[in-house]
């Protein structure tokens, strides 16, 4: 186990409510990938059971538009989450995730998290918390946009 990953794990946004001791355990399970430039982290409509933590570098949040086009619906930068719902609930991931200009990032497999929750549940539970302020976060920022382009649609509260 390495020093320097459990450092990372102790400077991301996983590490909140964790020991020491607990980031050090999260480091035996965890690992780390590097990504070159348009490299594919995630496909849309594939299943995967990882959740990954941004270190360094931006990935792109892309879609397929009805035309065939992509389109960038978010940029992730150090500190955010990928992959936090599949990482749930195992279900077909809705984007494709691409870096931009290379990227690395934390990798955390759900089955090895689930094979500490006899062991060391207070990390698992603050895994789990991280995962869902992450969700939480987003879901505030989409309703912002939404209540913005509400806004601006109707040309309501002087905000067009």
């Amino acid at each position: 186990m390495s020093e320097e990953l459990i450092g990372k794990i102790r400077n991301s946004s996983l590490s909140n409510g964790l020991s020491d001791d607990e980031c050090a355990i999260l480091a035996q399970i965890a690992s780390e990938r590097t990504l070159v430039d348009d490299e594919v982290l995630i496909t849309e409509g594939d299943v995967d059971d990882c959740l990954y933590v941004m270190l360094k570098g931006k990935i792109g949040v892309t879609k397929q538009t009805s035309g065939g086009e992509e389109t960038t619906l978010h940029l992730l930068c150090k500190g955010e989450f990928a992959g936090q719902m599949g990482f749930v609930d195992g279900m077909e991931h809705t984007a494709t995730l691409k870096a931009l200009g290379g990227a690395e990032v934390l990798v955390l497999q759900r089955s090895d998290l689930e094979s500490k929750l006899q062991s060391n549940p207070h990390l698992v539970y603050e895994v789990m918390r991280a995962v869902v302020r992450s969700g939480h976060d987003i879901l505030r920022c989409m309703n912002n946009q939404y209540i913005e382009l509400t806004n601006y649609i109707s040309k309501t509260h002087g905000r067009y």
